[in-house]
């Protein structure tokens, strides 16, 4: 082999390493319990999972459309929804503070938020 392809392979090497260890860092479980749901980059809740009881409910959206989200023992997800494709319910529960539940349709987002923004 010459120099060029194994410095090519260490290259492509590390970058994937790298990924790896990005991914894994990235889908770790959020550290916080303060969530809050943002409609056309504007916060329309902002709660504390920690101290919510189960509960769901509905969130109309401007272009006629709603979105039901649902808190069970500490988590929240979105249920069900009008959208056409329902990416955001098959997201699933909110895990990590790098990835949130988005219906694009909707303009919809739920992600873990600092406390002091509460």
């Amino acid at each position: 082999m010459t120099k060029g392809v194994k410095a090519i392979i260490s290259v492509v090497a590390l970058m994937f390493i790298g990924s790896v260890i990005y991914v894994v860092l990235s889908l770790k479980p959020a550290d916080s319990t303060y969530v809050e749901i943002v409609q056309n980059n504007k916060v329309i809740y902002s709660f504390d999972l920690a101290k919510e009881k189960n509960r769901s409910f509905r969130i109309e959206c401007d272009n006629g459309g709603w979105n039901e989200i649902k808190i069970e023992d500490g988590k929240i997800s979105m249920s069900d929804a009008d959208c056409p494709d329902h990416t955001c319910v098959k997201t699933g529960v909110l895990r990590s503070e790098s990835v949130p539940i988005v219906c694009l349709p909707h303009r919809l987002v739920i992600r873990y938020a600092d406390k002091e923004q509460n």
